[in-house]
């Protein structure tokens, strides 16, 4: 397949945009709705939005809504299962971990950033695929540590947060996502793979609120707002563009430089829509992490064996 970087790169960044702003919305959501809750009604809302999504987009190519061929609709929901499956356990960690933030903490920097290492966790964990990481990973992972330690513990040790720990967990964890949507998406539909894998999420999703969670039907309703901007624009819009962007970008780590993006949107959006403003030290932090996640990114000599 052709890539295109341009495009990959202008869908891919409007997905960081998208998902930096609602780390607000779920910061909001927080102190009202239960984490199961949210990703349970989130996902199935943007499992079933794509649903005409994917219709007309293989209508405009002649193309019938389901596959014709039985191998290629088990390839589709073989990958829509495994990646449904950690992308529930990504978003709810990740919903989890803003949930335990204390009241006034810098909550959409602190998080937005820790979720975004995922840029280092994909070529490290690329090294199960048999592809070496270049130098400029490894020197990537020492300045990332500087940045934790300025973001987190600069304070010392009673300045991190339990949220720091299970966001970071949440970091790993989508770097397996982004790593199986790159084994999957040049042999499947990436709009119908998008709200496959939110159905598996969602159902997923609803089990572990109807075990853990005493759903309240009245706060979900007086949430619509900040619930429908994660339902249709981060998750039915936003991992579908990822998805897309995916397929045209000529590399998973490529790709992940601009979808960490999300991080620098997340650190505005609390500032400009919650008023939390980060300590210098935290500041020059999310600058340091940055910094590491564009080193990350140099092209290095290390090759896949």
């Amino acid at each position: 397949m052709k890539k295109n970087n341009v495009l990959s790169s202008a869908l891919l960044l409007t997905a960081a945009i998208i998902w930096g702003f609602a780390f607000v919305a779920q910061n909001k959501l927080a102190d009202t709705v239960l984490p199961f809750t949210v990703n349970a009604v989130r996902s199935l809302i943007a499992s079933v939005a794509l649903v005409p999504v994917a219709y007309f987009t293989r209508r405009a190519r002649g193309l019938k809504l389901t596959e014709s061929a039985k191998p290629d609709r088990r390839r589709l929901i073989k990958a829509g299962v495994f990646c449904g499956v950690l992308l529930c356990i990504s978003v709810n960690l990740q919903q989890f971990g803003i949930a335990l933030y204390p009241e006034g903490a810098p909550v959409e920097a602190h998080s937005g950033f820790l979720t975004a290492l995922y840029i280092l966790f994909v070529p490290i964990f690329g090294l199960f695929m048999k592809k070496r990481p270049s130098k400029f990973v490894l020197i990537a992972v020492g300045v990332a540590l500087v940045g934790l330690y300025l973001l987190c513990l600069s304070d010392g040790f009673d300045s991190l947060y339990t949220g720091d720990i299970v966001v970071l967990i949440c970091g790993m964890s989508f770097a397996l996502q982004i790593l199986c949507i790159d084994h999957y998406i040049d042999s499947v539909d990436g709009v119908k793979l998008s709200s496959i894998q939110f159905l598996v999420c969602g159902l997923l999703s609803t089990v572990l609120m109807l075990i853990f969670e005493k759903p309240d039907v009245n706060s979900v309703l007086s949430a619509w707002q900040p619930l429908l901007y994660l339902a249709l624009l981060s998750s039915a819009g936003g991992y579908t563009l990822q998805i897309i962007g995916q397929k045209y970008s000529s590399s998973p780590t490529l790709a992940s430089i601009i979808m960490s993006m999300e991080s620098v949107f997340a650190t505005i959006g609390g500032i400009l829509f919650m008023g939390v403003i980060p300590k210098t030290a935290e500041l020059i932090g999310c600058g340091v992490m940055f910094l590491a996640i564009v080193i990350a990114q140099i092209p290095g000599k290390a090759e896949d064996n």
